[in-house]
């Protein structure tokens, strides 16, 4: 089963910093105001909620996650740590 983060911006360039800092490399997204990923270990999503939150002010983003189909969970300040804590009992792997 894959699980799925969406971002959005409405600023051109915004993604590419984001990611570019996640990853810590240049991914050349410029003109791109979505991005999407697919992960194969749901655990792996903590990683970039918890950054996505950590630069919340530095960015304008928007995050969804999808761990089951055809479903969408919106990631905010209020809900990110219970997301990931949701995450470690759901896969406990």
């Amino acid at each position: 089963m894959l699980v799925t983060v969406h971002l959005y911006s409405q600023k051109k360039g915004e993604l590419n910093q984001f990611l570019s800092r996640f990853y810590n490399t240049n991914l050349d997204l410029e003109e791109h105001l979505n991005w999407e990923k697919k992960y194969a270990n749901p655990i792996e999503l903590a990683e970039i909620i918890g950054t996505y939150i950590d630069n919340n002010e530095k960015f304008n983003l928007t995050m969804w996650i999808s761990l089951d189909k055809d479903v969408f969970v919106h990631v905010t300040e209020e809900n990110a740590d219970n997301i990931i804590k949701y995450l470690y009992e759901r896969f406990p792997y």
